[in-house]
C-alpha cells in the first residue's frame, strides 16, 4: 500500500492516514484479508466509526477514501459496490474568527520564533504547515510577497508579506543561516527536497536557498529515507503556543493556528478588499469557499439592525 501511495506522489500525511485506516479495518474484522470482505464489511466499519466512535463526517469520509484506495489501487479489485458506499454528509460550520482587538492581544501574548510564526500566519493567511514548510528562496523581501509552494491541491500561490515582519524575518534568517553553517561544518546541513529534485540538483539540499525558514532545534531521521536531517518545527509546538497565548489574552473562543487564517480573510473583507483578491490570497479553488467569511463580518447578524436597537 505504501508503494502504491508513493508511486502517486501522495504526501507523507496521506500515506500515514491511509495505512492506518487499512490497518484498523483489518483489525476490526478479526484480521481477515480485505480480499475476503465485501460491501457489507466496509459499511459495517464506517457505521462503527459513526455510531460507536462518533467520528466527524470528514473523518468518516477519509476512512472511506482509504478503503477505496486499498481495494482499487492495491488489491486491484474493481467492484461495483465501491461507489455505492454512502459518503457521510459534511455539515458546513461558520469559522471561528477573532476580532482585530483579540488578534492584537493574541499576538502580544506570543514571543520568540513561535511568536514570529503566529504573526506570519495572521499576516499572510497561510495554513500552519504552509508557513512551517516555507523555504528561504520563497520569501521575496523586495517584492513584499511570499510564494506558497505545494499548497492544498498541490498548487502554488502568492500571498502578501507584511511590512511589519520584514525586519523580524531578516533578523530571524540571520540566526537560521548561522545554524545552517554549523550543520555544514558538522557534516550535515542537507534538507528534504520534494520529488527527485535532490537527484537532479545534487548540491541543492545543502544550499541556503532551500533551507526551511523555521528549522527544528534538533536534527531527526527522515521517516522514508532514514537520513539524519534538520526538518522544520513541528506543528504541535505552534498549536500549543497559540492555545497558551489565547489563555493569557483571556480570549473565550477555541483558538488554533487555523483561526488566524479565518481572521486574516475576514479582516481583509472588513477593510473593503474585493472577495476575488481574498480568494487568490487564500488559494481557494472556488469563490463560494471564500464567501463563508461574508457571514462573519463585523456587522451583526446578517448585517441587520435589531428592532430592539431601534
Amino acid at each position: 500500500m505504501r508503494a502504491e501511495i508513493r508511486l502517486r506522489h501522495y504526501s507523507l500525511r496521506t500515506e500515514q492516514a491511509y495505512v492506518d485506516w487499512a490497518r484498523r479495518y483489518i483489525l476490526f474484522h478479526g484480521k481477515q484479508h480485505p480480499q475476503a470482505l465485501g460491501a457489507e464489511a466496509v459499511r459495517d466499519f464506517l457505521s462503527y466509526l459513526a455510531s460507536e466512535r462518533h467520528v466527524s463526517a470528514s473523518t468518516q469520509n477519509q476512512a472511506k477514501s482509504a478503503l477505496l484506495f486499498l481495494y482499487r489501487e492495491v488489491l486491484k479489485i474493481e467492484l461495483p459496490w465501491l461507489d455505492e458506499v454512502i459518503a457521510a454528509k459534511s455539515t458546513q460550520r461558520l469559522p471561528v474568527v477573532l476580532t482585530p482587538t483579540e488578534a492584537r492581544r493574541l499576538l502580544d501574548a506570543t514571543s520568540g520564533t513561535t511568536g514570529l510564526i503566529v504573526a506570519l500566519l495572521y499576516g499572510t493567511g497561510m495554513r500552519l504547515l504552509e508557513g512551517l514548510r516555507l523555504r528561504v528562496k520563497d520569501v521575496e523581501f523586495e517584492r513584499r510577497e511570499i510564494v506558497v509552494r505545494e499548497a492544498k491541491g498541490n498548487k502554488d500561490r502568492v500571498t502578501v508579506l507584511p511590512e511589519n515582519l520584514i525586519l523580524p524575518l531578516r533578523m530571524h534568517l540571520e540566526k537560521v543561516r548561522a545554524l545552517h553553517e554549523r550543520d555544514l561544518e558538522a557534516g550535515f546541513g542537507e534538507v528534504h527536497l520534494p520529488d527527485a529534485l535532490a537527484v537532479k540538483y545534487p548540491s541543492a539540499p545543502r544550499s541556503w536557498a532551500w533551507q526551511f525558514v523555521f528549522p527544528s532545534g534538533n536534527r531527526s531521521l527522515d521517516p522514508r529515507s532514514g537520513m539524519e536531517r534538520r526538518h522544520h518545527i513541528h506543528e504541535s509546538s505552534v498549536q500549543r503556543a497559540v492555545r497558551e497565548a489565547a489563555k493569557l489574552a483571556h480570549i473565550a473562543k477555541p483558538v488554533s493556528p487555523h483561526v488566524l487564517r479565518h481572521s486574516f480573510a475576514t479582516h481583509l473583507l472588513q477593510a473593503g478588499y474585493d472577495i476575488r483578491t481574498v480568494q487568490e490570497l487564500l488559494g481557494h479553488k472556488d469563490v463560494s469557499t471564500t464567501m463563508i467569511y461574508t457571514h462573519v463580518l463585523n456587522k451583526g447578524g446578517r448585517g441587520v439592525v435589531s428592532p430592539l436597537d431601534r
